[in-house]
């Protein structure tokens, strides 16, 4: 029986949260899910202080009982603790897959870039607040219980890895940031005028040199600026893409959105395959 981990390493969510998916668990057969009591501290913004979100995201992760772990919900706060959690990091926690996406990519990259488990850009536990977020997050539990067919479907043959755009940006010239020369990679974004889209292609693309090509997931609620901008979400992918030399390969199906796809970092669905 797979056991799951779930701990929240940017900001928190509710008992009625854990309540809704710990009600849907039973549908995938097998699964087994543990929120740590830190899911639900608050600290203003964050799940915790620092140190509290740190100590639970390594309890979680060194613990051979558990299989996976599974972020609870995006939000500020991932990049914070990071690369201290990195270091902290034992043998228990390469056997693992994580699972998260928006500010949680910002773990899934210092994995990654670390060759700790199998980063997965997935549904959290948090959707569940969403109108239809039920299905999102039944589709996190599917993948978790060995079902596959919830993956992105996109025809590549490269390895990939998919992120929020904005969270890409930040990690970009970090000590996060991993070595994605040959991978695909897939990004999403969402409430960002257009205009901002365009400025964080400008900085993303920079830094993606070698890659074996993007795909643009959605850009969902797109506020209104004053004047057009004058291009749409995919025009200024391709624009961005035919200016530094990088493959643009079309739309993906991933967003901040209930129809969010499950992408496992690397080539195979096993941990540590890069």
């Amino acid at each position: 029986m797979p056991r799951i981990a779930i701990c929240a390493p940017a900001r928190p969510i509710t008992q009625q949260d854990a309540a809704a998916v710990l009600a849907l668990a039973p549908e995938a057969t097998g699964i087994d899910l543990s929120f740590h009591p830190q899911c639900f501290l608050e600290q203003g913004h964050f799940a915790g202080s620092d140190a509290q979100r740190l100590a639970a995201f390594v309890e979680c992760a060194n613990d051979p009982a558990f299989d996976a772990v599974w972020f609870a919900r995006g939000g500020y706060g991932s990049n914070r603790i990071a690369a201290a959690a990195i270091s902290q990091l034992g043998a228990a926690a390469r056997t693992k897959r994580y699972l998260g996406y928006s500010d949680t990519g910002y773990l899934l990259a210092a994995l990654y870039r670390a060759g700790i488990g199998q980063p997965v850009h997935a549904p959290m536990p948090g959707d569940i607040r969403r109108e239809g977020g039920g299905e999102a997050v039944r589709r996190s539990l599917r993948w978790l219980a060995g079902d596959r067919s919830d993956a992105e479907t996109s025809p590549d043959a490269a390895p990939r890895a998919a992120f929020n755009l904005t969270t890409l940006a930040m990690i970009c010239g970090t000590a996060l940031m991993p070595d994605l020369a040959g991978h695909v990679v897939l990004v999403e974004e969402v409430s960002e005028h257009l205009y901002a889209v365009d400025r964080l292609f400008f900085h993303v693309t920079a830094h993606l040199h070698g890659i074996a090509g993007l795909r643009l997931g959605r850009i969902g609620d797109v506020p209104e600026n004053d004047v057009p901008f004058g291009a749409d979400e995919e025009a200024i992918a391709r624009d961005w893409c035919a200016r530094t030399g990088i493959p643009y390969l079309g739309r993906a199906d991933i967003g901040h959105d209930v129809d969010n796809k499950i992408v496992a970092f690397g080539l195979e669905s096993t941990p540590a395959n890069h």
